[in-house]
């Protein structure tokens, strides 16, 4: 099998996990059943995408909204996410203000 086919493979499997992933996540929303969600489900997924949305950023010189949409999610979400994932790898603000003045590709969102 060529790398073009097994990175094809991989595209249409990431698709079709994500797809799986999102619409179980929203029903679960809805359901109100996040308490039996184990962490460890939590913590592949948002590792997993962290990464790849990182590794696209670098690899392919752009930037892209990292969510569905700007409505997708609360301010709540974003900054208890963001306070969370500098903690795991010992960000402070003043990091975070470093980063974020970094100079943004022409035309992102």
């Amino acid at each position: 099998m060529s790398s073009s086919e097994r990175g094809g493979k991989t595209v249409a499997e990431l698709e079709a996990a994500a797809n799986a992933v999102f619409e179980a996540a929203e029903r679960a929303l809805a359901d109100e059943t996040t308490a039996t969600i184990p962490d460890e489900v939590i913590q592949k997924l948002l590792t997993a995408a962290s990464k790849l949305y990182a590794r696209k950023l670098d690899a392919e010189d752009r930037i892209f909204l990292p969510v569905v949409s700007r409505q997708a999610l609360t301010a709540t979400e974003v900054v208890q996410t963001a306070c969370e994932l500098m903690r795991a790898v010992d960000l402070n603000p003043f990091d975070l203000a470093m980063w974020y003045s970094r100079p943004r590709p022409e035309g992102a969102p």
